[in-house]
């Protein structure tokens, strides 16, 4: 069952401020900010939530295919790819533009300075579903406005049930764009500050939702994931880590595992704990791209954790 994951792919080139930038910006003059950082640590990893999801769905074995535009600079990213066994025939190259990038500058306080350029993701409405063949299931992911909206419609038009996955992209959709999602999709996903938000937008709590669509899953970092379903609410834990390194890209792990439930048939506390265990595996290593395991040491840390075997 093959999986379309409709989102961005992006470089992210993260820098470290070995100071703190608090030393350096002088607060009443922040009108005639002119401030450089020198950041003698830098790298620079393969990312974009549709990239992230589909590399972690791969590695637990599944199907995923990422649809998304690239510019004209993504033959490293391609060649990555190639290597993980990833497929790229859902991928357009848009010639004009870069593939979208993030520029992240850390200080010592783990506080961030971002800029986001994104790009050939503003092409993203050029990827059309009905282009991919043997699509059983989707995943809309945050990427351009345009092409989110229309995804969306393209896997309701299909008849393909659908996560719905608005992540950074929730900002861009109000109320109504929000509502017309939900009516879409088959399930919703959000960490807890988007889900928070989706009420305000909507009115409905992850709850009400839960009796429309045939599932919400709320992640809420450090204390575990909840997934709402009509029969109630299943809590799973958080799975261990051995140590903490880096939780950029924990979501799109968690979201890999959820896939990987879904294509498969899982029921819901064995695909919430998959996705947890994704979550922890992830943030033991620094990028979102820079972890692995093979499928037999991830069921015997799985049986570790849970104390049951997949």
């Amino acid at each position: 069952m093959s999986a379309l994951i409709c989102g961005s792919m992006a470089f992210d080139t993260i820098m470290v401020f070995q100071d703190q930038f608090k030393n350096h910006i002088l607060p009443d003059q922040v009108h005639i900010l002119n401030v450089s950082f020198l950041v003698p640590e830098m790298r620079r990893n393969f990312g974009g939530c549709a990239g992230n999801i589909a590399f972690n769905l791969a590695m637990l074995g599944g199907d995923g295919v990422p649809m998304a535009t690239v510019g004209s600079d993504f033959a490293p990213y391609a060649a990555w790819m190639e290597g993980q066994g990833i497929r790229r025939d859902a991928l357009r190259e848009i010639p004009h533009a870069y593939t979208a990038q993030a520029y992240i500058t850390t200080d010592q306080d783990d506080n961030q300075i971002t800029a986001f350029h994104p790009g050939a993701m503003n092409f993203a409405h050029e990827c059309l579903v009905g282009e991919v063949a043997g699509v059983k299931i989707g995943m809309i992911s945050p990427d351009g406005r345009q092409g989110m909206i229309e995804h969306a419609e393209q896997f309701a038009e299909a008849g393909i049930p659908f996560v719905f996955d608005p992540g950074q992209g929730m900002p861009m959709f109000d109320g109504e764009d929000l509502k017309r999602f939900a009516s879409q999709a088959s399930w919703l996903a959000f960490n807890d500050y988007e889900a928070k938000l989706m009420q305000e937008r909507t009115g409905k709590s992850p709850e009400q939702w839960a009796r429309e669509v045939e599932a919400v899953i709320v992640t809420r970092g450090g204390k575990g994931s909840t997934i709402f379903t009509r029969g109630g609410a299943i809590d799973i834990p958080l799975a261990p880590a051995r140590h903490l390194a880096d939780p950029t890209g924990c979501g799109d792990a968690y979201r890999g595992g959820l896939l990987y439930g879904l294509q498969n048939g899982l029921d819901w506390d064995v695909t919430g704990r998959i996705a947890s265990l994704m979550g922890a595996i992830k943030i033991e290593h620094a990028g979102t791209q820079n972890h692995g395991l093979s499928r037999a040491d991830f069921d015997a840390r799985f049986k570790e954790a849970f104390g049951f075997s997949l």
